[in-house]
């Protein structure tokens, strides 16, 4: 089975150019699968059935996993074998007519703008680290940038004069978003001030650096966010993706178009980016309650 696992990998990898953390959490879920063949006695992919499949969710299930993790494991598994079917390695695909389980779509955890700007000014404005983080909070609020596509961000994908950033989101698929003057002022600042006293090789051409003059990693941001979170005194589960799900949010509410709020989050299918109308839905709501004379 590892054969196929590396040929699969090989061709996510070279032909749908999917990230690393994707690759990694495919091959986690074809190992899992895989094993729990092994103890079945099937060792072939064309030993495996319909039942297999649907016998590997129920044991899932009895081992205490999420419904979205199942339905995960499934789109993983239906992927593979289409790619097996594709490549001339199977002639039937053991998934089909295997319904994924129904997922309640859980609605994103946000920010009020109130809480956007406190966040925002908890970065101390006159240290070299405090200028660095206010520039890197301004800018993911202002672009809805994964937290990845921040911290791949070189110089030469900012273009400061003429409002915009571009990046290479999932599929390495490449957009342009626009960019505040706000972001812009403290971008600028960090460039000036803070990034040439932290970057210790002049080749190096990463945007935003650690301590140590190296790309600053995901769990480094987290550390980051989490303590001006704390010191903010924001009582909500905030992650690097909450000022994303800020960020849309804040748009539609005031008035954005769904269809370029979808583009500048790099979604590909728009009901992705539906699900933030229900929060705008729900602050419409509000407003009437509030404001009519007969609500």
């Amino acid at each position: 089975m590892n054969e196929y696992l590396q040929l699969f990998r090989a061709y996510l990898n070279f032909e749908k150019g999917l990230s690393s953390n994707t690759l990694e959490a495919y091959s986690r879920d074809l190992r899992k699968f895989f094993a729990y063949l092994h103890r079945r006695g099937i060792k072939q992919p064309t030993e495996i059935k319909r039942t297999d499949i649907v016998d590997y969710l129920g044991w899932m299930l009895d081992q205490g996993a999420a419904y979205s993790s199942m339905a995960r494991s499934l789109s993983t598994l239906k992927t593979f074998f289409r790619f097996m079917i594709q490549d001339g390695y199977l002639e039937h695909n053991p998934t089909d007519n295997v319904e994924s389980p129904r997922l309640r779509r859980r609605l994103p955890e946000v920010l009020s703008v109130k809480e956007v700007e406190l966040l925002l000014d908890q970065p101390n404005p006159v240290t070299v680290i405090g200028i660095r983080d206010r520039a890197m909070l301004e800018l993911m609020y202002a672009t809805g940038l994964r937290v990845s596509e921040l911290l791949s961000l070189q110089l030469d994908d900012i273009n400061l004069t003429a409002g915009y950033v571009r990046c290479l989101g999932k599929g390495r698929k490449e957009r342009i978003v626009p960019v505040n003057q706000t972001s812009t002022f403290w971008v600028e600042r960090y460039i000036g001030r803070s990034r040439t006293q932290l970057v210790k090789n002049h080749l190096e051409r990463t945007l935003f650096v650690n301590a140590r003059g190296r790309k600053l990693s995901r769990q480094g941001f987290w550390k980051i966010l989490n303590g001006y979170t704390r010191q903010a005194g924001i009582n909500k589960s905030i992650t690097p993706h909450t000022l994303r799900h800020s960020f849309a949010t804040h748009l539609l509410k005031n008035g954005a178009d769904l269809r370029a709020v979808q583009e500048m989050l790099g979604h590909a299918d728009i009901s992705t980016t539906q699900i933030y109308t229900h929060l705008t839905r729900t602050h419409l709501r509000e407003v009437y309650q509030k404001s009519h004379p007969r609500a």
